[in-house]
């Protein structure tokens, strides 16, 4: 026949030939050039573009020439994969492929277009990104590409699910039979499902958690909204129950010592307890921390699910533990009159505060007694002080001491009033309060920090590894913003290659008794880097410190159990110390778990808010003092005087006007009716709308005629782009 003897056509390649190829080439990459290169036909088209299709859903996008450059920059189009949140809840992202020198780099995602879901750890995406320097990039979506179906959590309401996530705007379609037999109100987690881009799109429920109006549902919207990890590992839970508690053998006994915890009321664990007496003209302060170390061998299920959590996570109604509760509140926790295995760290100071020695060692110890910081704080003046008086006066005496030498040292202390939720009996908000902070909440904290440099110091001194926690200074874009800020107060601050913590504590004395003191305190907390751990030092600035490393709550974080098995391995105190695998991946387990640290700080937050919302909600239509935290262009940000409720006023009920929005001054100035608004200013507010389901608040502003229904829109228009546009402050304590 003809053609018998005709000779066949190329091969298609295999996947790695292709592969190969497109981490080769250079430049624009499409299926004709691929085709070019291997000689392929027409008719091998077909199977080429499903073989492309393959290799898209792994995340080799040709159409991008794709491929990180020779020498480690990224290009400006590369498939991406979503691996967490930063501390606003913004998706980071890191290269699928990473061939450049040293750890890939990190990409912070723009939100995504209005009516597109939020993007969620483990979805793929081929995204634009540019360059922000350090090794850092700012990605926008061009094309999600696969990675597994989306994650939805939302609210089941016949047929429909809403997203919890305001960010979110999309509703989600489901079937009868992919319903799993939700009810109406329950709070669910679904997958989306391949559909018609028209109309919405659909999904399927694949687990139900409860009604949303029900005891703690609050909580566990925000764990799975997080992904934090509840359930532990059944080999993890087996290790746990089999511990029994330590011996003597080969510990100080520190027994007859009288330790005693500080914690607050509703602390659910003990990890570390004090005592202090006076010494020379000075003071001898002891430190006694859980020995997690003990129980939490390298390698063991513990092990990797402590590591996976990084960290515990506190909520109003429950704890998510680091480690299973017949260690966390069990044998790890230091309960009066129950020996425990410890670390402890014994210190002399001078009167003036300064260290003059320290040493380290492991004990078996017996709490005196759990005491509050309300009682600790009462016993100063009480005739029925839970202590004895002369027990009370060292440990004021030597926290006096300690406190001096930070002053005289000059460290950032921003005094941010922290929100207490308080909870009745059946689950419901009862109450929203400023948490208090008293002299024996600082006590504890100098203790802490003293305690947590001399473990930096003793490991730097015997060369052993370990995580530093480090703070750098404010980065000069940062700092620009915060003077622009501060002008308008007529405020100011040093050039940035002068700036110290010390001149931001004189910049809070100045506005002490100003009514904006808490919006410039709030504004300074924005403007400092994120505190982070790095196996490598560069000091925390917060601080003040050359050196500093967390070694006093090995119970609820990774990085002091780390520190921990430095120390026994350094100082030869027996099993558990650091090993060389742990080691060789310091770097990694120091950004995994700053990662942790910053999603539980997110949901801790959006846990409060969501409760403040509850309880706000029987309050619509209620007046209310604030002051204006945030100036944008689709409207303000205020923040309520009585608890620190935070709510959008939009500006669509602002009155008709033409609005300049005015970037460096961070106020909203009407052409017409001379009215404005600027960040700091006393307004008041009435509270239109509260959202359970999303957590906002929306709040109109009284004393300004709102718009007549029907007439012209209020419009906004941007003014000289000078500085950085406002931004509602974040909430939170300072670095530590």
């Amino acid at each position: 026949m003809p053609g018998e003897d005709a000779a066949p056509g190329p091969e298609l390649p295999s996947r790695e030939a292709l592969r190969r190829f497109l981490r080769e080439a250079s430049g624009r990459v499409g299926k004709s050039e691929i085709a070019r290169h291997f000689g392929l036909g027409v008719e091998q088209r077909p199977a080429l573009r499903a073989l492309m299709k393959a290799l898209e859903e792994e995340g080799w996008v040709p159409e991008a020439g794709a491929r990180p450059a020779g020498g480690g920059a990224l290009p400006e189009m590369v498939p991406l994969e979503v691996f967490g949140t930063d501390a606003d809840g913004e998706p980071l992202a890191r290269p699928i492929r990473w061939e450049g020198r040293g750890r890939p780099p990190l990409v912070l995602m723009r939100p995504e277009r209005p009516g597109q879901p939020a993007l969620a750890p483990g979805e793929r995406i081929l995204a634009r990104v540019k360059p922000l320097g350090g090794g850092r990039y700012e990605g926008r979506t061009f094309k999600r590409i696969g990675g597994g179906p989306a994650r939805i959590l939302g609210v089941y309401q016949e047929g429909r699910i809403q997203p919890t996530d305001r960010r979110q705007r999309q509703e989600w379609s489901v079937a009868p039979a992919d319903s799993l037999g939700a009810e109406p109100g329950e709070l669910v987690l679904a997958e989306a499902l391949p559909g018609s881009p028209l109309g919405l799109r659909p999904a399927r429920v694949t687990e139900r958690l409860g009604p949303l109006d029900a005891p703690r549902a609050v909580s566990m919207l925000c764990i799975h909204a997080h992904r934090i990890p509840e359930a532990f590992p059944p080999g993890a839970l087996a290790e746990a129950e089999r511990a029994r508690p330590v011996g003597a053998e080969g510990r100080e006994d520190l027994r007859a010592l009288p330790l005693v915890t500080i914690d607050g009321e509703d602390a659910r664990d003990f990890d570390d307890a004090v005592w202090a007496t006076a010494e020379g003209g000075g003071w001898r302060v002891v430190v006694a921390i859980a020995d997690v170390a003990h129980y939490v061998r390298p390698g063991s299920a513990l092990d990797g699910a402590a590591w996976e959590r990084g960290n515990s996570v506190y909520f109003p109604d429950r704890v998510v533990p680091m480690l299973p509760e017949a260690l966390s509140n069990g044998l790890c926790s230091l309960r009066p009159g129950e020996e425990r295995g410890c670390l402890f760290v014994e210190m002399t100071f001078d009167a003036q505060g300064q260290k003059t020695g320290h040493r380290f060692g492991r004990g078996l110890m017996r709490s005196l007694a759990r005491l509050t910081y309300e009682q600790v704080q009462a016993s100063r003046t009480a005739t029925d002080a839970a202590l004895p008086m002369a027990e009370i006066d060292a440990l004021y005496g030597a926290y006096a001491a300690l406190a001096a030498a930070r002053e005289r040292r000059g460290t950032l202390d921003l005094d941010l009033p922290e929100r207490r939720v308080l909870l009745a009996g059946d689950g419901t908000v009862r109450d929203v309060v400023p948490r208090q902070r008293l002299d024996s909440h600082r006590l504890i904290e100098e203790f802490m920090v003293a305690a947590n440099v001399c473990a930096a110091e003793e490991l730097e001194r015997r060369h052993q590894p370990l995580l530093y926690r480090v703070h750098e200074r404010p980065s000069d874009e940062k700092l620009e913003a915060l003077r622009q800020f501060l002008e308008a107060m007529e405020l100011g601050l040093p050039a940035s290659d002068r700036i110290h913590p010390r001149d931001f504590a004189r910049l809070l004395d100045q506005v002490a008794e100003r009514p904006e003191a808490r919006l410039v305190h709030e504004t300074v907390l924005r403007a400092q880097s994120q505190a982070e751990y790095a196996p490598d030092n560069a000091g925390h600035f917060g601080l003040a410190l050359a050196r500093y490393a967390h070694f006093t709550s090995p119970i609820r974080r990774y990085a002091d159990l780390v520190v921990h098995r430095a120390l026994v391995r350094g100082l030869k105190l027996g099993e558990g110390g650091l090993e060389e695998a742990e080691t060789a991946r310091l770097p990694d387990t120091a950004e995994h778990i700053t990662r942790t640290e910053r999603r539980a700080a997110a949901a801790e937050r959006e846990a409060v808010e969501r409760y403040l919302t509850l309880h706000m909600a029987s309050r619509v239509g209620g007046m209310f003092e604030a002051r204006i935290s945030g100036v944008t262009r689709f409207g303000l940000f205020v923040t309520l005087t009585e608890n620190g409720a935070g709510g959008l006023v939009p500006s669509s009920s602002l009155p008709d006007d033409q609005w300049t929005y005015e970037e460096a001054a961070r106020r909203l100035s009407g052409r017409h009716t001379r009215l404005s608004f600027s960040l700091g200013q006393p307004v008041e507010v009435r509270l239109a709308e509260a959202m359970p389901l999303t957590g906002g608040l929306v709040f109109e502003l009284l004393g300004a005629t709102p718009p007549v229904p029907g007439a012209r829109r209020s419009r906004i228009r941007r003014g000289p782009p000078k500085g950085t546009p406002g931004k509602p402050p974040a909430r939170g304590a300072r670095p530590r």
